[in-house]
This record gives C-alpha cells, sequence and structure tokens, in this order.
C-alpha cells in the first residue's frame, strides 16, 4: 500500500519527499529512490535536476549530495522578516488552536510559516500548503499528510499561485485555515498589498470552516491596496501583545475577535 501511494505521488509531492530524505541523510541514490517511489531511474534522475536547479542539491555520480548553502528553507530565510519574535508569538498561539486530525490550509507568508514550524511535533493530519518551503518543513513528519497546491511558482519565494491553487484548493474543506494580511482595518477588514495573493485568500476561506487572520500588531489598522474579506468573514484576528488595546478595541466594536498572543518568555 505505501509503494502505490509513492507511485500515485504526483512529481512536486515526490520531489519534496526527496527533499525531505536528502536533509536528514544528506546523502540519496537514485537506485533506492526508483525503488522506493516505483519509478523509473531516469524519473528520478530528472527530479534531481529540478531540485538542483532549485539550488537545494548537488548531482553526484549515482544520486546527489545535500546543498549546504541553500535549502527549503532558504526562499524565507533569506528574505529580512521583521519584528520575528512577535510572529512566532502569533504562530505559537495559532499552532496551539489546531487539533489532531484536523485538516489545516496554510496560505503564504513568515508568520504563516512560523505557523507550520510551530505545530506540535504529536500533530497528526492532513495540510494543505501553497508554499514550497512550508510543505518541506512539514513533509519529513510522521503522520502529517501534506498536499502541496501546485500552480504557478514564484521564483523569489517558491510560493504557489494562480488559478490553478484556487482549484486544487476547492476539492478540499479544511477545519481551519491560517491567511496573511497587509492590513485589518474597523472599515476595510481585511485587505493586502499582492494582488495576485487576494483570490487565493478568498478561496481559502471558501472552503476552511474556521479562518483565522495572522497579523502582527504593525498591521492593525492599516488598509492596504486590494480587499480580501470583511472581518465578518473571518473567525478571528490572531495578533502580538504590543497590539495598540484602542486598535485591538475597534476591531472587536467592529464585530472582529481577536487573540492575543501573550509574548514568548525564554529562550529561543
Amino acid at each position: 500500500m505505501k509503494e502505490e501511494l509513492f507511485a500515485a505521488a504526483l512529481p512536486e509531492e515526490r520531489r519534496l519527499q526527496i527533499a525531505a530524505q536528502l536533509r536528514r541523510d544528506t546523502r540519496v541514490r537514485v537506485e533506492d529512490l526508483a525503488h522506493r517511489f516505483s519509478v523509473s531511474g531516469e524519473t528520478i534522475r530528472r527530479d534531481l535536476q529540478v531540485l538542483e536547479e532549485r539550488g537545494l542539491l548537488r548531482r553526484v555520480y549515482g544520486g546527489a549530495v545535500a546543498q549546504e548553502e541553500r535549502g527549503w528553507e532558504s526562499a524565507l530565510d533569506e528574505r529580512p522578516v521583521v519584528r520575528l519574535d512577535p510572529k512566532r508569538a502569533i504562530a505559537t498561539t495559532a499552532a496551539a488552536l489546531v487539533e489532531p486530525g484536523d485538516t489545516v490550509i496554510l496560505d503564504l507568508g513568515t508568520t504563516v510559516a512560523e505557523t507550520a514550524r510551530a505545530l506540535p511535533a504529536t500533530f497528526a493530519g492532513r495540510v494543505l500548503c501553497c508554499s514550497v518551503p512550508v510543505a518541506a518543513e512539514l513533509t519529513g513528519r510522521e503522520g502529517v499528510e501534506v498536499h502541496l497546491a501546485g500552480g504557478q511558482l514564484r521564483r523569489a519565494d517558491l510560493a504557489c499561485t494562480g488559478p490553478s491553487v484556487e482549484r486544487f484548493l476547492d476539492q478540499f474543506f479544511a477545519d481551519r485555515a491560517f491567511i496573511a494580511a497587509t492590513g485589518v482595518h474597523p472599515k476595510a477588514g481585511v485587505t493586502s498589498d499582492r494582488l495576485d495573493e487576494i483570490p487565493l485568500r478568498q478561496a481559502i476561506l471558501r472552503q476552511a470552516a474556521e479562518t483565522y487572520v495572522l497579523a502582527d500588531s504593525a498591521k492593525l489598522g492599516q488598509i492596504a491596496v486590494g480587499r480580501v474579506c470583511v472581518l465578518s468573514a473571518v473567525t478571528a484576528v490572531i495578533t502580538d501583545s504590543d497590539a495598540d488595546p484602542s486598535a485591538v478595541r475597534a476591531l472587536e466594536q467592529a464585530g472582529a475577535r481577536v487573540l492575543v498572543a501573550p509574548a514568548l518568555t525564554g529562550p529561543e
């Protein structure tokens, strides 16, 4: 049964699993991978070529070795992350909302990526990802079934965007979803400065029973160019303890539920 699942895997899902194995073992062999996934050696060699082009490994005779200079996380880690501690606090609170067996949708953005990392090691369930680095973060975990949206791959951060992502999401119903925002305003609602991400977030909203907006305190009261949804469309806004009480109060008066994540204490 396990081999059948591997054989049925989409190329991108297979490559994610190869990358996860490479992170663990630092070296992989074409022959072993071909047997594991029940595909030809030529198929595996094409996978390794794609992964090498992304800077994730270096091909050697008979297989590949880990590329120490660049990994799946680099698309996130190379970008400057502003206010990392508040984002991690938000992520910790968000991850605590996830229950065993949940189907979860994870949007794009650094706070969402931190939420993936914050999921308990004991979590077992299904995660629908719109980002290659986020999917790779979870694919090595036992008991977590990872689905990657695919679609057009944004070179800068390996995010999946475009109509095919929306069609992918339409196949599923999720218990919980976590989305990013550029601004959260009492009147304007949830907004984004990346117009190509708005249809993706609207598709997530349609398919999730509960949707949480992850917005650090700097985004409260802000309005970006594109509207994602009204406040009543989301279950709650999760922000950090630096949030201005008046900004939180304004959102609550507009009908939003606001969860303020406690500050992280102790060593990271």
